[in-house]
């Protein structure tokens, strides 16, 4: 399981992930019902995911989100 705590990292493991699988951002955007410009956008700025479309995504992408209260200190200034 990889802990995520910015949008970096998500963007990062978004684009493995899909090249992981073999999958175009044309394939991956199709199922999601948007332009490959679209997703190249949203890969590149996940910020920009509402949450219905990441979990979508995540779905395309053989993944699934998690949520669970931090072990640590609460989260600095930019982390999530």
């Amino acid at each position: 399981m990889q802990k995520l705590s910015t949008t970096d990292q998500l963007r990062r493991l978004l684009i493995a992930r899909r090249r992981a699988l073999g999958l175009t951002q044309s394939q991956v955007a199709s199922r999601l019902g948007i332009s490959q410009n679209r997703l190249s956008e949203l890969e590149n700025q996940p910020a920009l995911l509402t949450a219905d479309r990441l979990l979508a995504l995540a779905g395309i992408l053989g993944l699934e989100l998690t949520m669970q209260e931090r072990e640590q200190n609460p989260p600095m200034q930019g982390e999530w």
